[in-house]
């Protein structure tokens, strides 16, 4: 069975499993473009690897300032930089992996997906194509989570793990909201900071505390959306003052709170991953 929201915000229908996935640190959305006018959206980075599986007959195009593009199904590494999102008549499905499980799944470490988007069949070569046509031919998005689930879950198991104190250091930091000293993380783990900084950085693809800083990050954005003041916020998430998290802000996205409170795309996920934790390992 599934959820399914016609129209809810934005113009875009949203599907989501009721049943989490089989495998831990995965989670899964749908997605169809229902709007007169072609999407363009800035991407929120966000405490997860990214992966969109485009079908149908929709166009779906990232891209930067500069020009640079990246077409079809894709993988986003938890900050892809200053991306935007554009298409028209999009349908996909959305994983969401915890970068303690991104290895194991993708095939690459986290670490080599950062600030950029790849294309998903040049990780998974065959499977990403097989799993394109397969959605499309599916008659509901029930069948279309459990054909993604499958593959997500048989990849999972034949990838290499994370090291389980990496694994207990993102977890301490998903359970905090942000708001942990990789001091403190690197003694309960029973590592030198030295030692945390360089196994976390490579498995993870972001150091300890700038992991830390990107949850804080997103746990704050979700509050501005919920239409609390940006004061409260601040106090709310561990920010120093009001100008802490707006440098945040636009360090992350470019954009200031006020700005980043009314994005549509910020919206959307409040219902497709609704009741899910994409970013720990379960």
């Amino acid at each position: 069975m599934t959820v399914y929201e016609h129209g809810a915000v934005a113009g875009w229908d949203v599907a989501r499993p009721l049943r989490p996935s089989r495998a831990a640190g995965i989670s899964l959305a749908g997605f169809r473009d229902r709007s007169a006018v072609p999407a363009d959206l800035p991407v929120i980075p966000h405490p997860a690897v990214t992966v969109v599986v485009a079908f149908g007959d929709g166009s779906l195009v990232m891209g930067d300032a500069s020009g640079w593009q990246q077409r079809g199904s894709l993988v986003a590494g938890l900050v892809p930089g200053a991306v935007r999102m554009r298409g028209e008549n999009v349908t996909c499905v959305e994983v969401r992996l915890s970068p303690v499980v991104a290895h194991a799944v993708l095939g690459v470490r986290p670490a080599e997906l950062d600030r950029t988007v790849v294309a998903l069949d040049d990780l998974w070569g065959r499977d990403a194509a097989r799993l394109r046509e397969q959605l499309g031919d599916a008659p509901s998005w029930e069948d279309r989570f459990a054909m993604t689930d499958a593959l997500l879950s048989r990849r999972r198991g034949t990838g290499p793990p994370a090291e389980p104190e990496v694994v207990r250091a993102w977890d301490r930091i998903v359970v905090s909201r942000g708001s942990v000293r990789v001091e403190d993380l690197a003694a309960e783990v029973g590592w030198s900071r030295r030692r945390l900084w360089s196994r976390f950085r490579s498995q993870i693809g972001l150091p300890p505390k700038r992991a830390a800083t990107l949850v804080r990050f997103r746990h704050a954005a979700h509050r501005l959306t919920a239409g609390h003041s940006a004061a409260w916020v601040a106090t709310e998430c561990g920010y120093a003052d009001q100008s802490h998290l707006h440098r945040e802000i636009l360090a992350f996205t470019g954009m200031t709170p006020a700005t980043l409170a009314a994005d549509p795309g910020l919206a959307v996920d409040d219902i497709a991953w609704a009741g899910t934790a994409p970013t720990e390992t379960g």
